[in-house]
């Protein structure tokens, strides 16, 4: 399947779906720009800590974000022109990310800027927890992973081994319960499925399924 220049998709859901990994792969079989919309938030996080800032200092958060200057480039962020790429996996960032992002300023800030991203790419695959509601609602196919706490845990653990970290699955788990809270109960705004998404249930899936499963919607969709 070709790349256009309107084709728009969305991947969202909470952590440990295999949402990344499938994104990456999926927009690489579709020749389209694959953008993961929480880098702009955990670039923003590591400008805020890199200025000593605390988390629940919203204002000067706001007031760092709208100072910086963000580019994304071939899968790459930079910061005042600085590949900070690399950096954004930190564990300090990971620890501190999720606080952030949850400040409804921030989040009307991030909305305007990767609106942008679309403008600077001839095609995009979006992944991220709210896209298809507030960045992309015209995209032209929108999905909303979900699986099990067991097998969320299962891939979270898998990730951390892959950056070279090792946590307990006990860890991991209280790690998951706490975003949950955070995003479905006491923010609720983070983490939204778009009414027109497709919801894809990924419990019992490994990634070769997932990304096999969602090509065959986006290219033949009349035949699921």
């Amino acid at each position: 399947m070709e790349s256009t220049n309107t084709l728009i998709i969305t991947i969202d859901g909470p952590t440990g779906t295999g949402k990344s990994i499938t994104s990456r792969i999926l927009a690489e079989k579709l020749d389209l720009m694959y953008f993961d919309s929480g880098s702009y938030y955990r670039a923003v996080t590591y400008a805020a800590l890199k200025n000593n800032i605390k988390p629940n200092d919203f204002n000067a958060i706001c007031k760092t974000a709208a100072a910086i200057d963000l580019k994304f480039i071939e899968n790459k962020v930079l910061l005042n022109n600085k590949d900070i790429t690399p950096e954004l996996k930190a564990l300090e960032i990971t620890n501190k990310v999720s606080q952030i992002s949850r400040i409804n300023a921030l989040r009307r800030m991030a909305y305007d800027r990767l609106k942008k991203v679309k403008e600077e790419n001839k095609g995009i695959l979006m992944e991220g927890k709210d896209t298809g509601v507030n960045v992309f609602p015209e995209a032209d196919f929108k999905f909303y992973l979900i699986s099990d706490l067991s097998a969320r845990i299962a891939r979270r653990h898998q990730d951390f081994l892959d950056l070279g970290q090792r946590f307990s699955k006990d860890k991991i788990e209280k790690e998951l319960k706490l975003r949950d809270e955070l995003e479905t109960r006491k923010n609720p705004s983070v983490l939204r499925k778009a009414d027109d998404a497709v919801i894809v249930d990924t419990t019992n899936m490994i990634i070769e399924e997932q990304v096999s499963y969602l090509y065959r919607l986006i290219t033949n969709p009349d035949t699921e």
